[in-house]
């Protein structure tokens, strides 16, 4: 679970990227997060996963304070971001055992989950190599592995399928759903809109700094008396909410 509450972040005196917004992702859904540049989302993330302090509100993860207790709280979930600039020179086994050290995960727990998900992702082979090497979808692969590897409770993803190939991209979305079906949460953001339609529970649309609509597809559809795509729909959101082209403000 991630609540919101009334969470705001300026950068300047005149701007805020993030106004007092309220959001509650629950256990068991996949929850997409969409917006067009600049509005607001990448300073959302960042502040739920403590690389930002909001100015106002707090941030609860599985029911614990980001304010209070953080480092507990980052211990509950999972983030990938969405650039995969890890430690180049590390061999991609030696940052997985890196990553199970920050997190505790037993070395017969770690032996197991990494090999499973190398296999998954194809990468079975590539583990004694540099991340110097490696493609940016082969970093992509690496770095989800290394957020899933304390196998939290929330996944917090970040434009997560950017550089994946087709098979990989379909194995992530398996595993997003496999986790979202056993109960637990799984909150990202995309640009990809018809990827976010066929896998999503509900989504939220951000755009300066506000949240513009919260719920399922249906719920979207029934707002806009419409059958469209969420792609249609999502810019007719948008622009509804904008000022005139003739810069009104």
């Amino acid at each position: 679970m991630i609540e919101l509450n009334n969470i705001s972040k300026s950068y300047s005196k005149h701007i805020k990227a993030v106004d007092s917004i309220n959001l509650k992702v629950e256990n068991g859904e996949i929850f997409g997060f969409l917006g067009p540049n600049g509005a607001g989302k990448t300073t959302t993330i960042k502040m739920i996963t403590g690389i930002l302090e909001p100015d106002e509100g707090d941030i609860f993860i599985n029911q614990i304070s980001m304010r209070k207790n953080p480092v507990e709280a980052k211990r509950s979930f999972g983030f990938v971001p969405d650039d995969p600039n890890i430690f180049p020179r590390l061999k991609a086994i030696e940052y997985l055992r890196f990553m199970g050290n920050v997190y505790d995960v037993p070395t017969e727990a770690r032996s197991v989950k990494i090999a499973k998900m190398a296999k998954r992702f194809e990468l079975t082979e590539s583990l004694s190599n540099r991340i110097q090497s490696f493609s940016h979808g082969m970093r992509q692969k690496l770095m989800i592995m290394g957020a899933l590897l304390h196998a939290p409770d929330v996944w917090i993803l970040d434009e997560p399928m950017t550089g994946l190939d087709p098979r990989s991209s379909y194995q992530l979305k398996e595993m997003m759903r496999e986790h979202a079906d056993s109960g637990k949460t799984v909150f990202f953001s995309t640009h990809v809109l018809d990827v976010a339609e066929r896998i999503c529970d509900r989504v939220a649309v951000i755009d300066q700094g506000h949240i513009l609509f919260c719920g399922t597809m249906e719920d979207m559809r029934q707002h806009f008396h419409s059958s469209r795509s969420l792609e249609d729909m999502f810019l007719q959101l948008v622009e509804e909410m904008r000022p005139e082209e003739s810069g009104q403000v």
